[in-house]
């Protein structure tokens, strides 16, 4: 704890023990057998210098990123970055575009792996997706999926070929 902000003291708290309980960190480190100076160090620890570079890389990168209609993704910022004489790694951008929360635009069309059928009458939802049960076996919801596999031809010892499901095997070395 930094000696500037006594009032961030635990011990220094009002009402920090109340009924047998302790507040504070202290019994925190106790159970996870933490010393509690540790925590003090980590808390009175200065940021350190990457962590500061990240914060100023990040507004030049939300500023590139809005400036170029939110359009632009890691290879393009990491290029202009680079054109500006800021040598930064393709991984450093990624992270800290997720830490943002932005994304470059994706060509093409999304990927749809099933096309539902338009004339096709669906199950009525008897639960009207309120998945909650005041007690047990009041309510019963699955959820089918359908897995498929290539069907190979497995030969075994002592048998004939068969066609066998290839996530069926499980194979075990003799």
């Amino acid at each position: 704890i930094p000696p500037d902000q006594p009032h961030n003291h635990p011990r220094s708290q009002p009402g920090r023990s109340r009924q047998g309980l302790r507040w504070g960190f202290e019994p925190i480190c106790g159970v996870l057998e933490i010393s509690p100076s540790t925590v003090r160090s980590a808390i009175a620890r200065p940021t350190c210098a990457r962590r500061l570079a990240d914060e100023g890389l990040k507004v030049r990168i939300r500023t590139i990123w809005d400036e170029n209609y939110q359009v632009y993704g890691i290879r393009k910022i990491r290029a202009m970055l680079n054109r500006d004489g800021q040598r930064v790694a393709k991984n450093r951008v990624a992270r800290l575009m997720r830490e943002l929360g932005i994304r470059g635009a994706v060509r093409g069309r999304k990927v749809f792996t099933t096309r539902p059928d338009a004339g096709h009458v669906r199950a009525p939802d008897l639960v009207e997706r309120d998945f909650t049960a005041a007690a047990p076996n009041q309510l019963w919801v699955t959820d089918l999926v359908r897995h498929e596999a290539f069907v190979n031809r497995a030969v075994m010892k002592g048998h004939r070929r068969v066609p066998v499901a290839a996530g069926a095997l499980k194979l075990r070395a003799a």
